[in-house]
C-alpha cells in the first residue's frame, strides 16, 4: 500500500533542487518555436518521487536553460501507475512516448491546433506526439508554465508539507502563486517579444482578468477583443496581436473536464479560427 505523500514530501524533496526548478524551469520544446502553448502549471507532482525525479534530473543538467527536452526528463521519471498499466511502462517516456505509447488527452488537440492555424493536414495525432512533439531541434512548438511545480489535478497542496524555512511561500497554493506570477509572466512577454512567435495560447487560465492587465502594462497600446465561444466547437477567448504575435487566453482546457463530452471543444476548428480561415 503507498504511504500517503504528504508525510514523506519533506524526506525525499531537495530544497535546493526546488528552487532551482521554481526559478528556471519553463516548460519545454523551443522559445524559437512559432507556437506557443502557455498552461496554468506543470503536471505531475501525484506523488514526491515524482517531484523529486524531475527537479533532480533539471538542476543537474547545467546545459538546460529554462526549457527542457521532454522526452530526455520523461524518460528520468519512473511510471507508478497501479493496475495492468504499472507493469506496461517503465517510464513516463515509454507511456507518452514509445512505442506502445499513450495519446495525451490535451496534447492531442493542441498538436490539431497548431497544424490547423499553420493551414497544414492533420496529421497521424499518436505518430506526431511520438517523433515530432515538443522536439528542442525541430522549434515547432513550446509547451510552457505560468506557474513552475508539478501539481496534481486535484485540490490538494502537497508542498504544504515542505519543512523549508527558505521557502514560507510554499505554504499555500495561493501565497506561491502571488511570490511568482509577476515574475513569471514578464519573463514569458519578454520572451514574446525576443522571439515574436505566431500565436501564443494561453489556456486553462483562471486568472483572465490580471493577464490582461499584465499584458497591458507590458503593452500600452494593444487592446483586447472577446470572442464568445460555440458550444463544443470554439471556446470563449480573449484575443490581441502583441507586436506580430496573436495572443489568445482562455479559461478552457484542451481536454474534456472529468470525461464530460459536453466540455469540450473542436481545437482543429478553434486553430482556423485564429488563423482566420472560417
Amino acid at each position: 500500500m503507498r504511504t500517503n505523500p504528504v508525510y514523506i514530501y519533506f524526506m525525499i524533496v531537495n530544497e535546493d533542487a526546488l528552487k532551482h526548478w521554481m526559478i528556471n524551469f519553463y516548460g519545454y520544446g523551443s522559445w524559437k518555436a512559432p507556437i506557443w502553448f502557455v498552461g496554468l502549471e506543470e503536471q505531475g507532482g501525484d506523488l514526491p518521487e515524482d517531484v523529486a525525479e524531475r527537479i533532480n534530473y533539471f538542476q543537474g543538467t547545467s546545459s538546460i536553460k529554462e526549457l527542457a527536452d521532454i522526452r530526455e526528463l520523461y524518460s528520468r521519471i519512473k511510471f507508478r501507475a497501479e493496475g495492468p498499466r504499472g507493469a506496461r511502462y517503465n517510464n513516463n517516456y515509454d507511456y507518452r512516448f514509445g512505442e506502445r505509447g499513450v495519446l495525451h488527452g490535451a496534447w492531442k488537440n493542441l498538436i490539431a491546433f497548431a497544424h490547423a492555424f499553420n493551414s497544414e493536414l492533420q496529421p497521424d495525432l499518436f505518430e506526431y506526439q511520438q517523433r515530432t512533439f515538443l522536439s528542442p531541434s525541430l522549434q515547432r512548438e513550446a509547451l510552457l508554465n505560468l506557474y513552475p511545480l508539478p501539481t496534481p489535478h486535484n485540490h490538494a497542496w502537497y508542498y504544504a508539507w515542505l519543512n523549508m524555512p527558505g521557502l514560507p511561500f510554499l505554504k499555500t497554493r495561493d501565497a506561491y502563486r502571488q511570490h511568482f506570477y509577476e515574475s513569471r509572466i514578464t519573463r514569458l512577454l519578454r520572451n514574446l517579444t525576443t522571439y515574436t512567435p505566431s500565436v501564443v495560447l494561453m489556456y486553462g487560465m483562471d486568472n483572465v482578468n490580471a493577464l490582461k492587465q499584465s499584458v497591458l502594462q507590458f503593452f500600452p497600446n494593444v487592446k483586447f477583443t472577446m470572442e464568445k465561444g460555440i458550444a463544443r466547437v470554439i471556446p470563449a477567448h480573449h484575443r490581441t496581436k502583441v507586436e506580430g504575435t496573436t495572443l489568445i487566453i482562455t479559461t478552457h482546457v484542451p481536454a474534456l473536464r472529468h470525461n464530460r463530452i459536453e466540455t469540450g471543444f473542436d481545437w482543429e476548428q478553434f486553430g482556423k479560427r485564429i488563423r482566420g480561415t472560417v
